[in-house]
């Protein structure tokens, strides 16, 4: 590809649509603040509602006078930022068959968005609210995840938009249990990720790393997650006969609602 063929808004929406697909935690946590972030160090401003006051009322008599709406701000800190530059060398791109170009933004959107999943979850494994553990095996995973759900009805966590993110292994020994499986459809999985709907839960897995002997449970506003692709540009390397691209991610994630996360440790 000449780097006069270059339309950096065409590649980075190609970029971005790879980038998406590979997520999990970053798909399913809200994203509302992304429109916000214009540079490493943004401070996005998150005001959350206290609850309002209910009275009981008696007829004939005169109401209280209204209340002051009262909210609480949270703060998420665009703080973590990474940035690829590559270039093909022009002999490379003349005897190579196919776009080397395409290949390597496909690879570069890739390893951005694992770099953006391994974030996001040590957020949720620092900052979910409710901590659980246990063995699992074939015989009580069903039950495991049974009382996950039960601590979050404790918290009143709506009951809409429920996710439960579990690991390969745990993957494995769902799709052998029909009571996960049936009632799935297929397509589900192809589209989202979903393994199954059990106990309320829509469950997905991750082959991250930091999930491999974890568990998360959490409702899609109990988390959020902002992402900017701030920077897609193409030159020519001054010492190479060379096309080159270089981009720069931002982000930031934060649990806004704590208590609406469990993060269950599987033990050995």
């Amino acid at each position: 590809m000449a780097i006069t063929t270059f339309i950096p808004k065409l590649w980075a929406a190609r970029l971005l649509q790879a980038y998406n697909r590979k997520l999990v935690f970053g798909a399913l946590v809200n994203r509302n603040y992304e429109g916000e972030i214009r540079k490493h160090g943004d401070t996005v401003h998150i005001n959350s509602l206290s609850d309002i006051a209910v009275k009981e009322y008696t007829p004939n008599t005169e109401i209280d006078g209204p209340d002051q709406l009262d909210t609480e701000d949270q703060t998420l800190v665009i703080d973590h930022g990474t940035y690829y530059n590559f270039y093909v060398d022009d002999v490379d791109k003349v005897q190579a068959a196919g776009d080397l170009m395409t290949t390597a933004m496909t690879n570069a959107a890739d390893r951005l968005a694992e770099d953006a999943e391994n974030y996001i979850i040590g957020k949720v494994l620092a900052e979910g609210g409710i901590k659980l553990s246990g063995k699992l095996s074939g015989d009580n995973v069903w039950a495991e995840i049974v009382k996950i759900k039960t601590e979050m009805d404790k918290k009143n966590v709506p009951l809409a938009n429920r996710n439960l993110v579990v690991p390969p292994a745990v993957e494995g020994i769902l799709l052998l249990d029909d009571r996960f499986v049936k009632g799935t459809k297929g397509e589900d999985r192809l589209e989202n990720g979903a393994v199954a709907r059990a106990a309320g839960f829509s469950i997905h897995v991750s082959n991250a790393p930091a999930m491999e002997n974890s568990m998360v449970a959490f409702n899609r506003d109990s988390m959020t997650f902002a992402n900017q692709l701030t920077e897609t540009e193409a030159y020519r390397p001054e010492k190479r006969f060379a096309d080159a691209v270089k981009g720069l991610s931002l982000c930031g994630a934060k649990v806004t609602r704590p208590d609406a996360v469990v993060v269950y440790t599987i033990t050995a």
